[in-house]
């Protein structure tokens, strides 16, 4: 069982940057892949980068284009998202995901999920 829990989401101006945190518990967190998604209105989950424990399966999705980095806190338990440059199409409730699937990036392998975190890019 893995337990996730995401905080940092907010209200920023187009341009800003915000940083989310996912802090994950549970055994055998080397076992997962982890992976933040978004869910904007009216869209389907959509995935948004992922980084193993030791670093590898990194991979960002195509819309990132160099905006966000994902990082993780091994002795921290946390894997953050550093947004910046953000636009107002980036507005969704940003979710992290834990997978035993290391190379997926698709919602339905992920099998642990936090509570979501709100993000809201306008003027």
């Amino acid at each position: 069982q893995v337990q996730l829990v995401e905080s940092g989401g907010g209200l920023v101006q187009p341009g800003g940057s915000l940083r989310l945190s996912c802090a994950a518990s549970g055994r055998r967190l080397s076992s997962y892949v982890m992976a933040w998604f978004r869910v904007a209105p009216g869209k389907e989950r959509e995935f948004v980068a992922r980084v193993r424990w030791n670093g590898d399966s990194l991979r960002y999705a195509d819309f990132v284009a160099g905006r966000f980095t994902i990082s993780r806190d091994t002795a921290k338990s946390t894997v953050d998202l550093r947004m910046n440059s953000l636009k107002p199409e980036d507005t969704a409730v940003y979710y992290c995901g834990a997978s035993r699937y290391f190379m997926s990036h698709d919602a339905r392998d992920y099998e642990y999920w936090g509570q979501g975190t709100q993000v809201t890019v306008s003027s």
